[in-house]
C-alpha cells in the first residue's frame, strides 16, 4: 500500500503539538498535524503560562491575540486554609513582567488551543482530525505512521505530542508505568460574579492539611478556574477523567474558609482526575522520532509548568530541526540535550511541591509560609528562563563537535 510522504508529522494537536507545528511553518518546513479527535474540543480547564511560556509565543507574533483572550493576574496570594488570612501576597502584573521580561497569563486551555490552531491554519498549515495513531515504525530513511482506518503516512520526522497516554512514547521508550501521586484533583469553572471577592484579580492558593485549592480568573476575567487537590489513596485508573460531584468537594473542604466553599459551591459540575506522572527517562528519541510535552515528561500540576514546558520543548525542537534540516538524528539529539535536565528537575520539583502545599498547621507550615516571600528569587530559574537563548548558548559550546 502506498503512503503519503510529509517532511514532519506531528501526532497530537494540543499546546505542544500546535506550537511545534507553528514554529516549523515559520521556518518554511512543511508539517502536518494529526489529531485523534474528530474536532478540537471546546472543553478543558484553566492553564497558566509564565514568562518562560509566553516569551516564545510573543516571538511567534501572538502578542495581540494573547492580550485579548488571556487574563493577567495582578497578584499571587496564599491564604490560611481555615481562616482565609493572607499568609503572603506578591505582585504579578507589570511587576512580574518587568522582572522576567514577559507576562504571566491565565487562559482557558481551549481558547489557547483554538488560537494556535487558527494561526497555524491561516499560515497554510494542515491539521487533520479523526486520525488516531496506532503506532510508528522507524526505517532507515523515514518513519511509517499507522492510523486507524487502515491509513498510513511516511514522514521524515515524527513528533509525538499525544499526551500522557502517548502511543508514540510507547514505541520510543517502551511500556512504562505511570506513578500515582496519592492525590486526585477536582477541576471546575464558575462565573466570576458568583464568587465575588473570593478571587478578584489574583492567582489564589489556599493551603491546608492534606488538601489545597488553587483558583484564578480565565476568559478575560469573567470565569474562575479552580483545582482542588485531595489525598486519595483509592484511585486505581491511570489519569482517568470522570465526572465528579460538587458535594464531594464541599465535603472534602468542610471547615475551610468561606472563600473556598464559595468558589466550589458555585460550580454546576466538576471533573475528577487522578494525578499521575512518570519517572524521567534517559531517551526521548528513536532514530527520526521524538516526543514533546506530556508525552516526554508528564509532570504533576504543583509547579504549574506542564503547559510551559510543552511550549519550551516545541520552540527548541523547531529550532533544532531548522538548524539541521538534513541531519534529523543530530537535530533530535541536540533537542534532547537541551531539554532533559531542566524538565527532569521540574518533574521532581512538582512532586515535592504537592507535599509542601498540604502541610498541617505547625512549625513546618509556618516555615513554608515565611519562605513564600522569596518566591520571585527562588523561581527565577523557572520563570526567567529563555529556552531559545539557552539553546543558542549551548550550541556555541558544542560548535567544535560539528565542524
Amino acid at each position: 500500500m502506498s503512503a503519503e510522504h510529509v517532511p514532519v508529522a506531528v501526532v497530537g494537536a494540543g499546546i505542544g503539538g500546535l506550537v511545534t507545528a507553528l514554529a516549523l511553518r515559520r521556518a518554511g518546513v512543511r508539517v502536518v498535524v494529526f489529531e485523534q479527535a474528530d474536532a478540537l474540543s471546546e472543553e478543558g480547564a484553566g492553564l497558566a503560562l509564565g514568562a518562560n511560556g509566553t516569551r516564545p509565543l510573543l516571538r511567534l507574533g501572538l502578542g495581540a491575540e494573547l492580550r485579548r483572550m488571556a487574563f493577567q493576574p495582578g497578584r499571587v496570594v496564599f491564604h490560611h486554609w481555615r481562616t482565609g488570612a493572607v499568609r503572603q501576597a506578591l505582585p504579578l502584573g507589570r511587576d512580574y513582567e518587568d522582572r522576567f521580561g514577559a507576562p504571566f497569563y491565565t487562559f482557558h486551555r481551549a481558547d489557547l488551543q483554538r488560537l494556535l490552531a487558527e494561526r497555524y491554519r491561516d499560515e497554510g498549515g494542515e491539521l487533520r482530525t479523526g486520525h488516531r495513531c496506532l503506532g510508528v515504525t522507524p526505517l532507515a530513511d523515514r518513519v511509517v505512521v499507522e492510523f486507524g482506518g487502515d491509513r498510513r503516512v511516511e514522514a521524515g520526522v515524527v513528533v509525538g505530542a499525544d499526551g500522557v497516554h502517548s502511543t508514540v512514547r510507547t514505541d520510543v521508550v517502551g511500556a512504562d508505568r505511570a506513578v500515582y501521586s496519592g492525590r486526585s484533583g477536582y477541576r471546575g469553572l464558575v462565573a466570576a460574579d458568583l464568587v465575588g471577592d473570593a478571587v478578584d484579580d489574583a492567582l489564589s492558593f489556599h493551603l491546608g492539611p492534606a488538601r489545597h485549592l488553587v483558583a484564578y480568573p480565565v476568559h478575560g476575567g469573567d470565569t474562575v478556574n479552580f483545582l482542588a487537590v485531595v489525598r486519595d489513596p483509592r484511585w486505581t485508573r491511570e489519569s482517568w477523567v470522570r465526572r465528579g460531584r460538587v458535594a464531594d468537594v464541599l465535603a472534602a473542604f468542610a471547615g475551610w474558609s468561606p472563600a473556598v466553599t464559595r468558589i466550589v459551591g458555585a460550580a454546576d459540575e466538576v471533573s475528577h482526575w487522578g494525578l499521575f506522572d512518570r519517572e524521567p527517562v534517559d531517551r526521548w528519541s528513536l532514530d527520526r522520532v521524538t516526543l514533546v510535552g506530556d508525552a516526554a515528561h508528564p509532570m504533576l500540576p504543583h509547579h504549574g509548568q506542564g503547559g510551559n514546558q510543552a511550549v519550551e520543548d516545541a520552540v527548541v525542537l523547531a529550532a533544532c530541526l531548522r538548524t539541521w534540516p538534513d541531519r534529523p538524528a543530530l537535530a533530535l539529539d541536540r533537542y534532547e540535550r537541551a531539554r532533559r535536565t531542566r524538565t527532569r528537575m521540574l518533574q521532581r520539583g512538582s512532586r515535592s511541591n504537592g507535599e509542601c502545599y498540604q502541610l498541617p498547621d505547625g512549625p513546618a507550615a509556618d516555615e513554608r509560609d515565611a519562605k513564600l516571600s522569596r518566591l520571585p528569587e527562588d523561581l527565577a530559574w523557572i520563570h526567567g528562563y529563555d529556552a531559545e537563548a539557552a539553546l543558542a548558548t549551548s550550541e556555541e559550546s558544542h560548535h567544535g563537535e560539528l565542524v
